[in-house]
């Protein structure tokens, strides 16, 4: 067993005016490589907050995270930056596509501010898998809310990265779309062998997971 992601004693606070909301409190957590985990909980139980925390988006109060053998809780930002854009793909609930750029541009953005060139073939074998051939061409508001997910998704593989994370990715989508949605990421996780975490209020999502984290008021449950 390899463990991909590796939190101790990960602690987050957030201040709203006087009052020190803990967000995390003292989670203690491994991800294997490869697998397919789900983490879910209730609205403000901290589960977005923990993505975020692996994903290096935000810093931690106390503790530590580590992706590997690197402990990203004490990187310097720049190199932060470039662990986290070589390393992880993000999925959001709102897609965050680039309403200018075509699916294919879009789909490149995070391989050209690695200051990379696309690998053509790569990129093509993404959007067959992710039934985007015929769209590539496309602007954002060309296509359905289904396909600016998936244009979402293999933007967050085009650099290949170990780990991706998706935070509610079927959030904006109706309950069929949805489903597609997470039966590609499945297939992206054996396929590509990625490791792949999702954030989920949806206990039929999480019941597909190889394996589900329950998080209540920012602690580990299950």
């Amino acid at each position: 067993m390899e463990i991909q992601i590796k939190t101790r004693g990960l602690t987050k606070q957030y201040k709203m005016g006087t009052q020190v909301v803990d967000a995390l409190r003292g989670v203690d957590l491994d991800i294997e490589k490869g697998s397919f985990t789900a983490i879910s909980g209730t609205s403000g139980s901290g589960k977005s907050t923990l993505l975020h925390m692996l994903g290096c988006l935000d810093k931690a109060t106390s503790g530590e995270v580590y992706i590997g053998d690197i402990k990203v809780t004490e990187t310097k930002d720049k190199r932060l930056a470039k662990i986290r854009r070589e390393n992880i793909g993000f999925v959001f609930q709102k897609f965050c596509l680039v309403p200018e750029l075509t699916v294919t541009e879009n789909i490149v953005v995070p391989v050209l501010l690695s200051n990379r060139r696309p690998d053509t073939a790569y990129i093509d074998e993404l959007c067959d898998i992710l039934g985007l051939s015929d769209r590539k061409g496309h602007l954002p508001s060309e296509l359905s809310g289904g396909q600016q997910q998936r244009c979402a998704i293999a933007r967050a593989l085009a650099n290949d990265p170990q780990i991706v994370l998706c935070d509610e990715p079927t959030g904006n989508l109706d309950k069929k779309t949805g489903e597609e949605v997470i039966s590609l990421l499945h297939e992206v996780n054996k396929k590509y062998s990625k490791t792949v975490l999702i954030v989920t209020h949806d206990p039929d999502i999480a019941s597909g997971a190889d394996r589900t984290i329950r998080i209540e008021d920012g602690q580990i449950k299950q």
